[in-house]
């Protein structure tokens, strides 16, 4: 195996741009595909070679790969399995054929099978957070404000109940206030989850986003970031509580400099 080579399976978001930076200081030559048609084109900086492959296109992943003789890849940033019903891709024959074997369309259902249908061809696939395991926050608040004690009750709250709705593999984030459940995620994902959660509290929200029990990091591992902080704002949320060591912090200075001008904690728990 040429361990020097690294492709990036790139979804959306900053985090396949952080993971192509700290490949390429590691000393890997990397090989981006952005997956999607709103995946971050500036990873291709860090790239010996960038290509826009649709998520749906199976052949032309693996096909990409084998040619430059890539032999183990992570797979990082937002891909939402909206995409399988809302018709926004249209799978080739392989994925198709895969898609439909599948027992059910969970998350790591579909996951593991193109984790599986990789190996089949001699490409394994790479812990997500291996490269970049400093963006993981240590336990403690992170920003200037601390929360209230109804907010880290509702902390603890929504963490439990989000470590049961990961168990399920069903997702990853809750929206909760006094001890209610205001929202949880499906496949709609955080951002409309928060954004959902968020109105029907009207304000005063807490959003709790964690690991799930059974976490494979070669795929899903949590990630905030700018956005997260961003929407909470527009909906009035005011704490976020996060996995220490287990969720992923992107773009951390903006997010923090976000949350604190407005108001907004943030925990490591």
């Amino acid at each position: 195996m040429n361990n020097n080579k690294l492709g990036i399976l790139a979804g959306t978001g900053k985090l396949p741009v952080e993971c192509a930076r700290a490949a390429k200081q590691a000393g890997y030559e990397v090989y981006g595909v952005g997956l999607l048609a709103d995946s971050d084109p500036s990873i291709a900086q860090f790239c010996s070679d960038y290509q826009f492959i649709s998520v749906a296109q199976l052949d032309a992943i693996l096909n990409y790969l084998k040619t430059n003789q890539v032999q183990q890849v992570t797979m990082i940033g937002k891909v939402t399995k909206e995409l399988l019903f809302n018709g926004a891709v249209q799978p080739d024959a392989h994925m198709l054929q895969l898609i439909m074997s599948l027992p059910d369309r969970r998350d790591d259902t579909i996951m593991m099978a193109f984790v599986r249908e990789l190996a089949r061809t001699g490409i394994q696939t790479f812990d997500q957070t291996k490269l970049i395991r400093k963006l993981m926050p240590h336990r403690g608040t992170i920003t200037k404000r601390e929360p209230t004690e109804i907010e880290r009750q509702d902390m603890e709250f929504g963490f439990r109940i989000a470590k049961e709705l990961g168990r399920m593999d069903i997702g990853q984030t809750v929206v909760v206030k006094n001890r209610a459940v205001m929202a949880l995620e499906a496949i709609e994902g955080t951002d409309a989850c928060i954004e959902r959660g968020g109105k029907l509290a009207c304000g005063g929200a807490v959003v709790a986003k964690v690991s799930k029990p059974q976490q494979d990091n070669r795929f899903d591992v949590p990630t905030v970031g700018y956005r997260t902080i961003d929407n909470m704002a527009k909906v009035g949320a005011t704490a976020l509580a996060i996995e220490a060591g287990k969720t992923l912090l992107v773009e951390r200075e903006q997010m923090i400099a976000l949350a604190d001008a407005k108001g907004i904690a943030i925990v490591a728990m």
